[in-house]
């Protein structure tokens, strides 16, 4: 029998159920993103997201288990993303997950967000072979990770202060260009000129997987200062692709360097910033040069989604790893710890 596991993503500002079959295999994804709430401040606001989950999961949920042809009478476990994210909408998932489990006596998985980015590469690519090495790009998180054997997390490389996401949010943000800045900053970028300027690449030759770019948002706001200094015009396009070209060169020379280091031949991208079609382009050509071999999901499963969350909840429940009612949520949480 098909193993179906209906899962539960709000840590942020999606509110998303999906259901999951055999691990790989995506039976509904309905997403009810916030986007648009959230751009006339500038970022996501916890409180304004965490109501906004409490409106939406019902209608989602009933939209995403009748998409997928199902009851819940066979659905066989409940996955929720529990960690890291925001703690209110975290909490909003997490006791809908709750309920569903104990009132249909369905198992409970609690799952790792950043975990759940990892596995979304599995999304149509069941046949992926470990080991590997994943560069995790998300929200918040910028971090290269070994994994050995399913479950089993090494973190070789993170960021030591902004995110590669939050960079993008925060440039874009000063260019005026509004919120979410990846998407933004990708388009301008196409109609600038990559060389333009010569923003640095911090530890870039450095002996060090590990990631900074605030150096590189510092650098790009002073140029912006310039020109609005001298009332010039801000040549917007090429300093989105300058900066971009800046971030893209940092990720894919690290991710290159750890899977030389780790003697691996599979490396996926996954989160967010993994949409980013340049980004793809290039650590495609590198690693290929190298004779290793790229994989990332969808676009649709780079953003926060709750496909991910269940194919993630496969690997967990086939180690026995259920949760109690019990269960708390984690503003914090790195990759290796599972929440419960």
């Amino acid at each position: 029998m098909p193993e179906r596991i209906l899962a539960i993503e709000t840590s942020c500002d999606e509110t998303s159920v999906a259901v999951v079959e055999d691990g790989y295999k995506v039976l509904s994804n309905e997403i009810s993103s916030q986007i648009d709430l959230h751009k006339i401040y500038g970022g996501v606001v916890p409180e304004i997201a965490s109501r906004r989950h409490l409106k939406n999961i019902l209608p989602v949920y009933n939209t995403a288990l009748a998409d997928s042809g199902l009851t819940i009478a066979d659905i066989d476990a409940i996955a929720v993303t529990a960690g890291p994210g925001l703690i209110g909408a975290l909490l909003t998932g997490l006791s809908f997950a709750k309920a569903l489990s104990f009132g249909f006596n369905k198992p409970l998985v609690t799952v790792n967000h950043l975990a759940a980015h990892l596995y979304a590469s599995f999304i149509g690519h069941p046949d992926l072979k470990l080991p590997l090495l994943a560069l995790v790009v998300s929200g918040g998180h910028t971090e290269l990770i070994y994994l050995e054997e399913h479950l089993k997390f090494q973190r070789i490389g993170h960021t030591r202060d902004d995110a590669a996401g939050e960079a993008f949010d925060k440039i874009a943000r000063r260019l005026g260009l509004g919120y979410p800045g990846g998407p933004i900053i990708e388009k301008r970028a196409l109609h600038g000129n990559e060389t333009a300027f010569d923003f640095p690449r911090a530890l870039a030759k450095e002996a060090t997987l590990d990631f900074s770019f605030s150096g590189l948002k510092s650098a790009v706001i002073n140029v912006i200062h310039r020109y609005e200094q001298r009332n010039d015009q801000v040549p917007i396009n090429d300093i989105a692709a300058s900066f971009q070209q800046a971030i893209i060169d940092v990720l894919t020379l690290n991710t290159l360097k750890a899977a030389q280091l780790m003697k691996v031949k599979q490396v996926v991208l996954t989160g967010g910033v993994a949409a980013n079609g340049s980004l793809r382009k290039q650590m495609m050509t590198r690693l290929h040069q190298h004779d290793i071999k790229l994989s990332y999901p969808s676009k649709i499963f780079c953003t926060d989604n709750a496909a991910m969350v269940g194919v993630a909840a496969h690997y967990y429940l086939s180690q026995g790893l259920i949760a109690d009612l019990d269960a708390s949520a984690y503003a914090n949480l790195p990759i290796d710890q599972h929440p419960r």
